[in-house]
Order: structure tokens, then sequence, then C-alpha cells
């Protein structure tokens, strides 16, 4: 498969961060021995500003929106697709695990309807209806071009990191909180994340995904705040990649609504059946 194709079929608001389970009972949880080492000292206060900015992002209900994906040069639109997108986010309550589930549906281009991509917490698969099956996508494939963007769309930053208040910033007219993270998991794609979220709303404003060693990988802004799903939400994200000069991502929401779709959607087995 195409390398530029597969990043631009990864670069979604789909590809859901693998700790939501992993979190819900570190002391009977099978995969904490791949806990990652954390530096800093977690604030209680500053998981509590996350968590608040957390579900002004998503909420926890099974929703459904359109999302408008435009890959941008400069002023030059590079790549554009719309699709439709079912969640299922849930955070863990008492025996409970967490679970992320993402059903993504190609609707245009005409040539990629019929297309879909499943996300279910660590298992991601890609389906075109010119193959005979779903193709798995190796967690190593989701860290080529734009793919991680998924991450830094759904990533739920309450569980899959570590928090702790730096200070408070201005963001434009308003105050923020800026608050440094550290992932919980190794397999958690950012190992650092600078966040604002400000003061008075607990709206996002702006995140840098980092590197070990402190290098700025991507930038989001979160932008254009609409009633969506019973709150202000951020109906577009910019994303801003640094590493290569005058390319951004424009994510833009729109036609949120909440949806239970059925279980039986989210099973690799029934993308063969998806029309």
């Amino acid at each position: 498969m195409n390398h530029r194709f597969l990043s631009t079929l990864l670069g979604l608001a789909l590809a859901v961060p693998l700790p939501l389970a992993a979190v819900a009972e570190e002391r009977t949880d099978p995969l904490a021995p791949y806990a990652s080492k954390i530096t800093l000292t977690p604030d209680p206060k500053a998981a509590e500003i996350i968590r608040a900015a957390d579900r002004i992002r998503f909420p926890e209900k099974p929703f459904r929106y359109l999302l408008d994906l435009v890959e941008m040069n400069g002023e030059t639109v590079v790549t554009q697709q719309r699709l439709d997108v079912a969640m299922r986010v849930s955070k863990p309550t008492g025996e409970r695990q967490g679970d992320v589930k993402a059903l993504v549906r190609f609707l245009e281009p005409q040539k990629d309807q019929g297309k879909a991509l499943l996300s279910n917490l660590d298992k991601l698969w890609f389906y075109d209806p010119r193959l005979k099956r779903p193709i798995p996508i190796a967690r190593q494939q989701r860290l080529i071009g734009q793919v991680s963007n998924g991450d830094i769309v759904a990533a739920d930053f309450d569980l899959s990191y570590a928090s702790a208040i730096l200070g408070k910033e201005p963001c434009g007219i308003v105050e923020c909180y800026k608050i440094a993270l550290e992932r919980r998991w190794q397999f958690v794609t950012y190992p650092k994340v600078t966040y604002w979220v400000e003061v008075e709303s607990k709206r996002p404003f702006k995140s840098e995904f980092m590197s070990t060693n402190d290098l700025i990988l991507k930038t989001a802004f979160y932008k254009d705040y609409k009633s969506a799903l019973g709150r202000d939400r951020p109906s577009e994200i910019v994303i801003v990649d640094a590493l290569q000069k005058n390319h951004f991502t424009r994510m833009i929401y729109s036609g949120a609504r909440f949806e239970d779709t059925p279980d039986v959607y989210f099973q690799r087995e029934y993308l063969e059946r998806l029309r």
C-alpha cells in the first residue's frame, strides 16, 4: 500500500489512544509492565483541569459526526476528504474498563466511497471493497506522515498522561493554565505534551506534542467553538507539522449527534458488510 495514501487514511480523528482500558485498574492490568517512566510529580488539580477539557473535546455518550479533512501546504489544498465517523468513548467506572471505538466511512471523493477504517483500542483495520478482507494496520505504520493526527484529536489526556501545572499564561485575550503531560504507557504516540487550557471556561486552547528530548513535532489549535452535543465544542482543529514547513491539516466537524451505533458495527468482520 502506498505510504502517502496510508498516511492520509490514518491521519483522521479515529486512531484512538491505547491506554484507555489499560489504566482502568493498574494493579490488575496485564499491560502494566508497559508503563512508561514518569519524571514529573502528578498534580490532582492538573488532572481535574484536563478531565474537564477532555469532556469539551468529546462526550462520553456514543456519538456520530461528519469530518472534513483538509491537508494544506501553505494556501494550497493537497488532499480533501469527507468522512462519516461514529465513536464510543467511556471512562472506567468500578469494575468496568474504559473503552474507545471508532468507525470511519469514506464519503468523498467518490473514488473512496465504500472504504472504511475501524479502530478498537489497540487494533486498527482498513477496508477497501477491492480487497478480499480488512487489512490490519501495525503500530509502526501509525507513525507515517500525518497518521498520528488521529492520536492528537482523539487522545484522552486524562487517562493517557500524568500531568502537572507549570503556571498560567495569556492565551490571546484570556488566561490559560499551562500544563505538562508525560505519557503513562510506552505505546502512547507522543511521550510529552504541553497543554494550554483556558482558566475560566476549561476550553482547550493549544497543545504541543513532543519527542522524548522535548522537540516539538506537532501543534494543535482548538478553534471556532460552536454549540454541539449540549455544549460549546471546537468545530475545527488545526494541526501544524513542525517538521514540514508550511504544512498543516484542518479537521472540520459538523452534523454531530448522539447516536448509539450497534456494537456489531465495531467488529472487524462487519467491515465487509458496510455500504
